[in-house]
């Protein structure tokens, strides 16, 4: 793989004192989120830690409310970190994007239209090779990206070893080694985070660029007519080689002329706090 990573601050060694610093930096918010500077999104497979990363970020309190016309739960938090405000959105847990169930449907709406300025993807690194299937459909969607690489502690415990730099470079974003339990990792999780919002980070993730010969001109056609008729479709590549896979969903959005409607639909709301 040739992905890259570009960052636009120098790099220096994790150190205990950093680690301390930038620990305190973090302010939990909880539900006290009436305005914020970045959203981010927290996506992963069912059992990584996900809810665990959410609690350890934002503290216990959070809003909660449904999806707009879904039943679907939507759980947010916030917190504070360097001076800046983010609004973290919990997406159901889900093994892929495909938008082969509503959870699915939800996590895949909100990171394409919804646009957050960061996307965790939490996976579970005792089962990394199952998990990085949502990370790589993540990561064809959206290029601010940070993997959470969660779970260390059990992955240490059956004598597991990752190597996260390698994985940051393959591809091409943020990899931060987390035990979320004992709050082991936050803090370089935090500054990823931080660093992807901000853009002092330039994500640069693998992708596969090449269709298929054969694909290639019903992939034009369809590219082009998607282009004019919403000219502010976010990854509108994505979009028409999903509709060529037979995707009911955006195909009956583009049917109903809705499609550039579904952004709305994935727009934060208020919500009812718990």
């Amino acid at each position: 793989m040739n992905a890259e990573l570009t960052s636009t601050i120098p790099p220096h060694e994790a150190c205990a004192s950093c680690n301390v610093y930038r620990a305190a930096n973090l302010r939990k918010l909880g539900v006290n989120m009436d305005r914020w500077d970045f959203v981010v999104a927290l996506a992963g497979n069912p059992n990584t830690g996900k809810s665990t990363v959410f609690n350890a970020l934002t503290g216990l309190r959070q809003h909660t409310g449904n999806w707009p016309g879904k039943t679907v739960t939507r759980t947010e938090g916030g917190f504070e970190y360097d001076g800046k405000r983010f609004k973290i959105v919990d997406l159901p847990g889900t093994y892929s994007l495909l938008s082969t169930s509503l959870d699915e449907q939800i996590a895949r709406d909100f990171i394409l239209f919804g646009q957050p300025e960061v996307t965790i993807v939490v996976v579970d690194a005792t089962r990394l090779e199952r998990n990085l299937n949502l990370a790589l459909q993540v990561l064809e969607i959206t290029d601010r990206a940070v993997i959470c690489l969660n779970l260390m502690d059990e992955a240490k415990r059956y004598g597991l070893q990752v190597d996260e730099r390698q994985l940051a470079r393959d591809l091409g974003v943020p990899v931060a080694p987390t035990s979320a339990r004992y709050g082991k990792g936050l803090p370089e999780l935090l500054q990823a985070i931080s660093d992807v919002a901000t853009g002092k980070i330039v994500c640069r993730p693998q992708r596969l660029e090449q269709e298929p010969p054969a694909l290639k001109p019903a992939l034009t056609s369809l590219l082009a007519k998607l282009k004019a008729a919403y000219p502010a479709l976010p990854n509108a590549r994505w979009v028409a080689l999903r509709l060529l896979a037979g995707d009911d969903h955006l195909a009956a959005a583009l049917r109903e002329g809705t499609l550039g409607q579904l952004r709305a639909g994935a727009a934060l709301e208020p919500a009812t706090a718990t």
